[in-house]
């Protein structure tokens, strides 16, 4: 049996049932494709379903309130993600009548939609052999051909692509795209790969050679740098401030206490005293160290001090902010915060994040 072959048998038995595999709709697709990036398939699924809930149709989505959006993306990460997908769903809606594209040239004109998303798209939803390539298609392919080159550099990346067009010419293309994933994060797995139950152990060069799991090879990533900021929970008459980021950069269009970012070796409460006269133009009284927030982004490693405190009389003055509101404090929970920023909130209320 061909190794395509195989690889279809095999998905057809055994493949996961996920809840965008219900479905033909592209836009659905595309929702599941762009959530699934760098996301684990079980933290996605509830977003999944909640987001489809309330936006329907592309033309749901062009028409979104941008809080709205993110708060119905908030906590799931990425969040140009989401930002993407509303400007890309405001270009379908007015230049294709509400319908994705078909085929991989037009749907990469479309914001946030790259090589990966395209194939996807166009080879699940509309029957197209377009090729994918991520992680578990990587390791897969790697293992099978025996690739020994770092998959950090653009050679190899070329090759691996090739490999995966030739791969998925033929019949049911956008199965055999799912089956690759499948079997990289059922079988074909990191570390201890179940090379017995693999439907393709007899094509792999790695596993006939003795030691698939030394592969891929992979150069090592940048180390994370780590950086630390302060933020203030600050009450005035019954409410209290929260400011929202630009749309674009980490974290865009998201709620969040309003914070600095500290100098090497600043006090937390020096830098933050200084932080609110420069981004809210604020000053804070009884200043109360309410406890320190971890948080791992791709490159940084955040240390995040949280502070509770009354805000002096004076009107806001917004320096790297775009909005702001005084709210009572069980409003806030209503406002799209990121993780990070949703663990400083309910450390501040004096909670165990």
């Amino acid at each position: 049996m061909s190794l395509r072959s195989a690889l279809l048998d095999w998905y057809l038995e055994n493949r996961r049932d996920l809840p965008w595999r219900r479905t033909r709709d592209p836009y659905a697709i595309w929702i599941s494709e762009t959530m699934l990036q760098q996301t684990r398939v079980d933290t996605v699924i509830p977003y999944y379903e909640r987001f489809l809930e309330r936006f329907p149709t592309v033309e749901a989505l062009a028409d979104a309130e941008p809080d709205d959006l993110m708060q119905q993306w908030a906590g799931l990460g990425y969040y140009s993600r989401a930002r993407n997908l509303h400007a890309a769903a405001k270009t379908v809606a007015s230049e294709h009548g509400g319908e994705l594209p078909d085929d991989i040239e037009t749907l990469r004109t479309l914001k946030g939609i790259g090589r990966y998303t395209a194939g996807a798209v166009a080879s699940i939803a509309f029957d197209r052999p377009a090729a994918i390539l991520d992680g578990n298609v990587m390791r897969v392919l790697t293992r099978v051909l025996e690739v020994h080159e770092d998959i950090r550099k653009p050679a190899t990346q070329n090759r691996l692509w090739e490999e995966a067009a030739q791969l998925v010419q033929g019949p049911r293309p956008g199965d055999l795209n799912q089956a690759l994933m499948e079997l990289g994060a059922l079988i074909c797995t990191t570390k201890s790969p179940t090379c017995l139950l693999c439907p393709i152990r007899e094509h792999c060069k790695g596993r006939s050679n003795g030691d698939p799991e030394r592969l891929p090879i992979k150069s090592k990533a940048v180390k994370a740098k780590k950086v630390a900021a302060a933020c203030a929970y600050l009450e005035r008459d019954g409410k209290v401030l929260a400011t929202r980021r630009p749309p674009t950069g980490l974290l865009g269009g998201l709620w969040e206490l309003p914070g600095v970012d500290l100098d090497a070796q600043e006090a937390p409460e020096e830098g933050l005293s200084r932080g609110l006269g420069e981004r809210v133009g604020l000053t804070a009284k009884n200043l109360a160290p309410m406890g320190k927030v971890k948080h791992v982004f791709t490159h940084r490693v955040l240390t995040l001090h949280v502070f509770r405190g009354e805000a002096a009389t004076g009107r806001v003055r917004r320096e790297g902010y775009d909005a702001h509101r005084w709210c009572r404090s069980a409003a806030l929970d209503a406002l799209p915060f990121s993780t990070v920023a949703q663990k400083a909130l309910t450390m501040a209320r004096g909670e165990n994040p």
